[in-house]
């Protein structure tokens, strides 16, 4: 539990969420940040909020429509992402095929920031209060011949801080090319095209967080492993933060000028910070071992004095018959909250499939 001035909290929620808290997202550009967190535990594993790889995985359909197929049909996947006894956040996905329409799924996600000790300027009580924030979202897919397919989100927004309320409509947008037997793909993805429809004051609209991103997976033909790479925030390059505390920033003690990087140096960091690698070792179909490095994590979240293994997750994935489960862990700061995440995804179709019956010898 915790004590805040009730004026101020919803101005440090938003704050927490854009400082990268959770995911060190870049801050300041937008409200609604919760649906730029990684939901499902495969695709945390790997390192990034979405992935590429068109498997028929249906937790990969919230951050990327595109990968939304008919083999999803009656499939169920939820999720928990726990950073706190009090801080989580998680979804529920359920996939629908229709012949003449396409396939659907229907996820809501939400987050749960937990209880909080209300007082006012002076530091009077003023009661228990909660904070949450829920997305309930539509998505739509469909192949358009071999190579390639299409997808959108359409997302409902609420967000209840305290007694701040806020409402916003949002979509998503992806498209995907998959090679022969499906050894390579490749997305490409504009998210939260949308605006506020009810902001927290009146008057005021802030917007949402939108990005662009694109990302390849390549498969080996003969070896179970999958390589991922993905390139986020295509519609802004510089996503640096120059921290007054990081000794590359500070002041030369002889010449009293601030220490900064060459121009090969600056563009290197630059793009890195767009980059997330992850790669999936498959073991007889039934186990997987995930590992994912995301430099901008790293940047942000690491202690100068000991730098660790921020910015690296790693995860398994388990798949017996109709079930799959997958556990994830990610580093974000050396003795500092770093989230578990747990996706349970069952197939329903398997229990209504019959065997073809055996043709009797005459």
């Amino acid at each position: 539990m915790h004590i805040l001035p009730r004026p101020l909290f919803p101005a440090v929620i938003i704050l927490a969420l854009l400082s990268g808290s959770l995911q060190a997202q870049t801050g300041g550009h937008g409200t609604y940040d919760f649906l730029t967190l990684p939901y499902s535990a495969r695709i945390t594993a790997l390192g990034g909020d979405f992935v590429a790889i068109k498997d028929n995985d249906i937790s990969s359909a919230l951050s990327n429509p595109s990968l939304i197929t008919p083999e999803m049909h009656n499939n169920l996947a939820v999720g928990l992402v726990t950073v706190s006894t009090a801080y989580k956040y998680g979804f529920a996905s359920y996939s629908r095929t229709f012949k003449k329409a396409g396939s659907f799924v229907g996820s809501l996600q939400y987050i749960n920031y937990g209880k909080f000790k209300g007082a006012d300027e002076s530091g009077n009580p003023t009661g228990d209060f909660s904070a949450a924030e829920y997305a309930l979202n539509i998505g739509w897919g469909r192949s358009l011949g071999k190579l390639f397919s299409i997808g959108a989100n359409g997302k409902l927004i609420y967000s209840s801080l305290d007694t701040y309320n806020s409402m916003g409509l949002a979509v998503d947008v992806a498209g995907t090319y998959t090679a022969a037997k499906d050894l390579f793909s490749a997305s490409l993805i504009a998210k939260n095209i949308g605006a506020q429809l009810i902001s927290y004051h009146p008057g005021t609209r802030d917007p949402l967080p939108f990005e662009m991103q694109a990302g390849i997976s390549t498969r080996l033909q003969h070896i179970p492993v999958i390589f991922s790479i993905l390139y986020n925030h295509i519609e802004r390059w510089d996503l640096s933060y120059n921290d007054p505390l990081n000794p590359d920033n500070q002041k030369d003690p002889i010449t009293g000028e601030t220490r900064s990087k060459s121009g090969i140096s600056k563009f290197g960091d630059n793009l890195m910070r767009h980059i997330v690698v992850g790669t999936e070792i498959s073991i007889a179909k039934v186990l997987a071992i995930r590992l994912g490095y995301n430099y901008q994590h790293r940047q942000e979240m690491k202690l100068f004095e000991r730098r660790a293994l921020s910015g690296f997750s790693y995860g398994l994935g388990l798949h017996v018959k109709m079930f799959s489960i997958s556990y994830a862990r990610t580093t974000l700061m050396t003795g500092g909250v770093n989230p578990s995440s747990f996706t349970l995804t069952v197939n329903f179709g398997e229990f209504t499939r019959k065997e073809a019956p055996k043709e009797t010898q005459e």
